[in-house]
């Protein structure tokens, strides 16, 4: 049975903030990559958000083509904002007709919601309602990060204050049975989607077909043989006259 899962990746601006290296964003499509590389038989989807949420690559086994697709996720996409539960929203659409036992939403966000038409709680419930199971990851440094801000001088780097609602991404994944993580640094974001592939090991049903050489054949017609010649003897050589 495969696992499917949808990934939700938050393409607002302030993921190109680098205190990831180099930026939040891409740091985000390096694990996923690397993350999908080791889900080989779950069927996975991608969900993209920042002030709306679009489907970047539908429920697919393609492996090849999922990591296509993430390749050309960047920021200006989308209308910028925090559309958090316009993007559950969207993914539980995903998976919601699937008949797997095991459906997995995995929300990445650097912020706070503040667009959108669906109301987080409101996704969230939707969420619980089609028994999705939701693991949030709060990704930024503590503090200050600096962020490629656009001005009419050019592009110029502020430091920008780190705010992520750590309140609502807690509660959405405990409420639906997932858990709720904090990525700092790059290393950190690793190894939360290692810790996601432990818990999330799926069992892949295999049906085997065995192929049997039979190898009897030779005693039987020896066998044969030897009652024939048992028969030829008994009324010629062995032959009993009165």
């Amino acid at each position: 049975m495969y696992e499917v899962r949808c990934e939700m990746y938050d393409v607002s601006g302030s993921m190109t903030a680098q205190d990831f290296t180099p930026n939040r964003m891409e740091a985000a499509k390096k694990v996923a990559e690397d993350f999908i590389d080791r889900r080989m038989t779950d069927r996975i989807g991608i969900v993209i958000f920042s002030g709306e949420s679009f489907t970047q690559c539908p429920l697919t086994t393609d492996h090849a083509v999922l990591k296509l697709q993430i390749e050309q996720i960047r920021n200006g996409l989308l209308e910028d904002g925090t559309a958090i539960g316009s993007g559950l929203a969207t993914s539980v659409d995903r998976l919601r007709n699937s008949k797997s036992k095991s459906k997995v939403v995995i929300l990445l966000t650097d912020g706070v919601n503040n667009g959108g038409l669906i109301d987080p709680a409101t996704a969230k419930e939707i969420a619980k309602a089609f028994k999705i199971k939701v693991y949030t990851i709060g990704v930024g440094t503590d503090g200050y990060a600096p962020t490629p801000v656009n001005t009419p001088m050019g592009i110029i780097m502020q430091n920008e204050k780190v705010t992520i609602d750590e309140k609502l991404l807690t509660q959405i994944a405990n409420e639906t049975g997932g858990r709720y993580f904090r990525a700092k640094d790059n290393a950190g974001l690793n190894n939360i989607y290692t810790e996601i592939d432990k818990l999330e090991k799926s069992k892949v049903e295999i049906t085997t077909y065995h192929r049997f050489t039979e190898k009897f054949y030779p005693f039987v017609f020896a066998a044969l043989a030897f009652l024939l010649l048992e028969v030829i003897l008994r009324f010629t050589v062995f032959k009993k006259f009165p």
